[in-house]
């Protein structure tokens, strides 16, 4: 199974929200990160075949997903950033409504959403109006419905906002559990989620791939560079800019502080083991010509 992008632009008028993107999955978990207005949505929009490129072009299995069109919105599940759901219907209604669109009915349909709705833990709420649930509940909804017809390619756009802590657990287990023979695109700006569930990272900026590459491997090429030390307020005050900060904590008048780069030489510097956030703090900064 593949699915690969090449040179993939997006132009809005005068705005380019996608440049040159190119990349290529297979079987597995990838998380796909950067900042607001970096053009993951809209990478994602294109490869739910809701959006168009300007230029470039998508295939899956060396065919292009535009001309496959509905054999490929069949096995594709799809939950964006922001999406409607009439709050009038009860999660039961509006699953037989998005099955039926799905081409899905029947003891089939019936059977399914009643596994999903065990899945994201609705079942005893799933005849109340959709209007009387809570924003993480909204959220589960809205991946109930991606997963309804045990999609092979599942993109999800932060669908990890607004969940509770519990939520979020019970949330990476399942797509664990679910990433078997399947593609599996999430976006979230909760860089640990991303960590515990995913094998392959993508990282944009500005509407450019900066990066792309195994978690493992991305991780371990921070290693020796990750510091955590503990300054006065005038001492952190000097280093601030002259060191890539990860975060900063108050601990009994003095600053604790993780940073990237060479040993700071002031305070009593000890050496970290790194993380996902640490790699994306260190390069997330930069120009895809800059790294």
């Amino acid at each position: 199974m593949e699915l690969k992008a090449e040179g993939l632009t997006r132009k809005y008028r005068n705005h380019k929200a996608l440049q040159d993107v190119s990349f290529i999955m297979h079987e597995g978990i990838y998380g796909l990160l950067g900042e607001n207005g970096a053009g993951k949505s809209t990478l994602m929009r294109i490869l739910a075949t809701i959006d168009f490129p300007t230029n470039g072009k998508v295939s899956y299995n060396g065919k292009d997903i535009f001309q496959l069109g509905e054999s490929y919105r069949g096995i594709l599940g799809y939950m964006p950033q922001d999406y409607g759901i009439y709050s009038g219907f009860s999660a039961v209604d509006f699953l037989e409504y998005m099955g039926a669109l799905k081409g899905m009915k029947g003891p089939e349909l019936k059977r399914k959403i009643s596994d999903v709705l065990e899945i994201v833990n609705l079942s005893d709420v799933s005849h109340k109006k959709i209007k009387t649930y809570s924003g993480g509940m909204k959220r589960r909804v809205g991946i109930a419905q991606a997963i309804l017809n045990d999609p092979d390619i599942l993109i999800l756009d932060e669908p990890t906002a607004g969940l509770d802590p519990n939520e979020r657990l019970s949330f990476s287990n399942f797509i664990s559990n679910l990433s078997r023979e399947k593609i599996i695109l999430l976006s979230t700006h909760i860089v640990s989620d991303i960590e515990v569930v995913a094998n392959e990272l993508i990282i944009m900026k500005k509407g450019e791939v900066l990066e792309t590459g195994k978690i493992e491997e991305l991780i371990g090429s921070s290693r020796e560079k990750v510091w955590e030390t503990l300054l006065s307020p005038d001492e952190y005050d000097q280093m601030k800019n002259k060191r890539q900060i990860v975060h900063v904590k108050q601990c009994g008048g003095k600053m604790a502080v993780r940073y990237i780069g060479e040993e700071y030489q002031a305070g009593e510097n000890k050496e970290q083991e790194p993380t996902l956030e640490d790699y994306y703090a260190a390069i997330g900064g930069r120009r895809k010509n800059e790294i």
